[in-house]
């Protein structure tokens, strides 16, 4: 059974930083792509930064320069380093995972996602 679970979420002023850390276990596919997801109240699920393989990330337009996604491959874990967050950034944030190559070719679809965390918070005041 895999399970994702994120962490590192809470309060932060804006021009302030979180690093959000995703634990994956029991995941087996040789293949895994990675991605982290937010959803703001009333908003849909959008994606934020995906990574595959060895390391190749896409993020999203309003995150580039300002979000970093790293990983652990010893520790099996995903991070997001957010920095300069601004209250738009506000919202549950999502880890999620799957093998599927399709997964990679629309990385912000959460459609492509077979698993997911239960989110952790990132709330960012102005």
């Amino acid at each position: 059974q895999v399970v994702l679970v994120e962490s590192g979420g809470g309060p932060v002023q804006a021009g302030g930083s979180l690093r959000l850390s995703c634990a994956i276990s029991g995941y087996t596919y040789s293949r895994k792509y990675m991605a982290w997801f937010r959803q703001a109240p009333g908003k849909e699920r959008e994606g934020v930064a995906g990574i595959y393989g060895g390391g190749s990330t896409r993020y999203a337009d309003s995150v580039t320069g300002r979000f970093t996604l790293s990983q652990d491959n010893a520790k099996n874990t995903l991070y997001l380093q957010m920095n300069s967050l601004k209250p738009e950034d506000t919202g549950m944030y999502y880890c999620a995972a799957d093998s599927r190559p399709s997964a990679w070719a629309a990385w912000a679809n959460p459609a492509r996602y077979n698993y997911w965390g239960q989110g952790t918070q990132v709330t960012v005041s102005s």
